[in-house]
């Protein structure tokens, strides 16, 4: 629930989509349930290594950065934000930031292994639980900021509207920039 990549992205698709968020969540649950398994079966330390959290870093950053400049440069257009925005599905967004989200990784290659290892000296049954529990804690809390993008941008019209848009783009190049700069410091330290 920190505030980060996905949470800019759903906020901004929100304002086009009531349930962006739960579709979000699911291109999450995509990337998150899988590394999980791959976690527990012995994956974390790839994760660790400064070369795959570089590689990440420089791709995620990219992303961040284009998707960034493609929500700034879409509140030129004239009409309402929804129409002019670049519509990417959010379930690929969820995927996509998620995925190339170094801290994401490096949260699941540290506290999450943790936890998630802890939850498997239960058994598979309380790993899946585990699972279960974390992904509908991500649901809730991502369809609760679409809905609150929907309902803002259905309550204050097309100028708040693209305020939010503009602070969303904003925070995902705010966000690259740092992915990218982070990386550069791991490849000069």
């Amino acid at each position: 629930m920190a505030p980060g990549p996905i949470t800019a992205a759903t906020l901004a698709a929100g304002t086009r989509s009531r349930h962006a968020g739960a579709l979000i969540a699911l291109g999450h649950l995509a990337v998150e349930l899988p590394l999980i398994l791959l976690l527990v079966a012995g994956v974390g330390k790839f994760l660790q290594a400064s070369g795959t959290r570089v590689g990440i870093g420089l791709a995620g950053g990219a992303f961040l950065l284009l998707m960034g400049v493609q929500l700034l440069l879409s509140l030129r257009a004239t009409g309402r934000v929804a129409e002019s925005s670049p519509q990417r599905h959010p379930f690929w967004s969820g995927v996509v930031l998620t995925g190339a989200n170094p801290y994401f990784l490096l949260w699941w290659a540290t506290v999450g292994l943790t936890m998630a290892g802890q939850a498997m000296e239960f058994g598979l049954l309380v790993l899946g639980l585990f699972a279960v529990v974390h992904w509908l804690c991500d649901l809730i809390w991502l369809e609760v900021l679409s809905v609150v993008g929907f309902k803002g941008a259905e309550a204050f019209g097309e100028r708040s509207q693209k305020i939010v848009s503009g602070v969303c783009g904003m925070l995902l190049l705010g966000f690259g920039l740092k992915f990218v700069w982070d990386a550069g410091l791991t490849i000069a330290g």
